[in-house]
């Protein structure tokens, strides 16, 4: 009961940062498209599918990110979501918070901070994909 209790409750906790930015993003992409520009170039090396236009890269991305988000914090296949996000935010990470290119001590302990932040959000995902349920 307990077990089943922690793991709704990580699923829960993970969920709302996936729907809320998914959702931001796929709505206002803003500058993610510049930022990501690099990353993405680089992942059409290796999967010719993705589209040319970084805008609906990243507005794409959003949706599978706020679709995923919500089938995890539902239970709906917990492993099979987590994997997505997971496959999402590892680019996601290195486009948006590369801060060893940053040369302001300010801004690169900022993103420093997110791309930890990130690299938590990967360890829960991670540890639901390797759950026994």
């Amino acid at each position: 009961m307990l077990s089943t209790l922690v793991r709704i409750g990580g699923r829960l906790a993970l969920a709302p940062i996936f729907i809320t930015g998914g959702f931001n993003a796929a709505k206002n992409p803003a500058g993610r498209p510049d930022k990501a520009a690099a990353t993405i170039g680089t992942l059409r090396e290796y999967v010719p599918a993705i589209p040319e236009n970084d805008e609906l890269v990243v507005r794409l991305n959003g949706i599978v990110q706020a679709a995923a988000g919500t089938a995890l914090g539902l239970g709906v296949l917990p492993k099979a979501s987590a994997a997505v996000l997971l496959a999402s935010l590892v680019p996601t990470t290195i486009a948006g918070h590369d801060f060893w290119n940053e040369t302001e001590p300010d801004k690169r302990a900022g993103q420093q901070l997110q791309f930890s932040k990130n690299a938590a959000i990967i360890g829960g995902l991670l540890s639901i994909i390797g759950s026994r349920r």
